[in-house]
């Protein structure tokens, strides 16, 4: 499949007009809303979503922010970028994108891996660039192949990229939607079970559901191998963010038979990574939200944006 979004035939219409930036190595894809008199927001989707995993929030949001949703490089229609997909490589665009594009200081609000760049961004970005970020579920130690603390991505969410690296591979290139689904549904992870049983909607059983269609496999084999982190580690980050930081913690659990973690990352991780980001010096905020699932901004979007609103209010201007 070629890394050209504009020759990818596979996209679908949404409710937001879709414009595309120029950053040098990438195009990035993106839709905008709002007032552009009022505070800038970015949100930055979870691996494997697109943009228009916030198609419904970004209406909501559009009352009290000028809204931008991004495609990252690897999703979406966004440039696919072998052999480059990293989470320096991420935020760097991210950096870009706010410099050309937002230009002004900017409310980041990110989930799962977004949430990781919206921490990544606080810490790493320009100087007076980034006024506040969300990091929503953020997997913290647990999307990492050694973590400093607790489970690491292969006791997690791993075996799912697993399987997507050898049944549907870099840019597709195997495509084994079947047998994907096969192997999951026949996996000792709980994880890949789930998401080949409630992590899918029911009419997905068969085709290949939109939001993976708009993604590059490659993406879950640099998570799966560890390289996507190979140069960041979260520790390390934690401790260099700059800005004030509201992390919100989703569904926890265990699978009884196994002891598997089931949720994103576990209170021992959300406690340290707070711990580390305190050290930097600066404010965070913690939310637990535990009947929430990883995707509050798409499965509740009122809530969600209650829970950013009243939080962004209180960041100095």
């Amino acid at each position: 499949m070629v890394s050209d979004p504009a020759l990818r035939d596979v996209y679908v219409p949404h409710a937001y007009p879709e414009q595309q930036a120029d950053l040098g190595e990438i195009t990035m894809n993106y839709a905008e809303a709002g007032d552009p008199d009022k505070p800038a927001l970015l949100l930055i989707p979870e691996q494997t979503g697109s943009w228009w995993s916030y198609e419904e929030t970004v209406g909501l949001l559009a009352e009290d922010f000028h809204v931008y949703a991004v495609d990252l490089r690897g999703q979406g229609r966004s440039s696919w970028t072998p052999k480059r997909y990293s989470l320096d490589n991420f935020g760097n665009d991210l950096v870009r994108f706010i410099a050309l594009v937002v230009k002004r200081p900017v409310v980041v609000a990110g989930n799962s891996s977004g949430g990781v760049l919206a921490a990544w961004l606080s810490a790493y970005s320009m100087p007076g660039q980034i006024r506040g970020v969300l990091c929503e579920d953020a997997p913290f130690f647990a999307s990492e192949l050694v973590p400093a603390c607790g489970h690491s991505v292969r006791q997690g969410a791993g075996p799912v990229f697993e399987l997507f690296r050898t049944f549907l591979g870099d840019q597709w290139s195997v495509g084994d939607w079947e047998g994907f689904r096969r192997a999951a549904a026949a996996a000792s992870s709980p994880m890949a079970r789930y998401f080949v049983t409630d992590g899918l909607p029911q009419h997905s059983a068969d085709e290949i559901p939109q939001h993976l269609k708009e993604y590059d496999p490659e993406w879950a084999r640099a998570f799966w191998e560890g390289t996507v982190g190979l140069n960041c580690p979260h520790e390390r980050m934690l401790t260099q963010v700059r800005t004030p930081v509201l992390l919100t913690h989703h569904m926890r659990a265990t699978d009884p038979e196994t002891g598997v973690p089931l949720g994103v990352l576990s209170d021992e991780q959300a406690a340290q990574a707070r711990l580390l980001m305190e050290s930097a010096g600066v404010e965070v905020g913690y939310e637990s939200v535990p009947d929430a699932s990883h995707t509050m901004h798409r499965s509740d979007p009122a809530r969600y944006v209650g829970i950013l609103t009243r939080w962004a209010a209180t960041l100095p201007e």
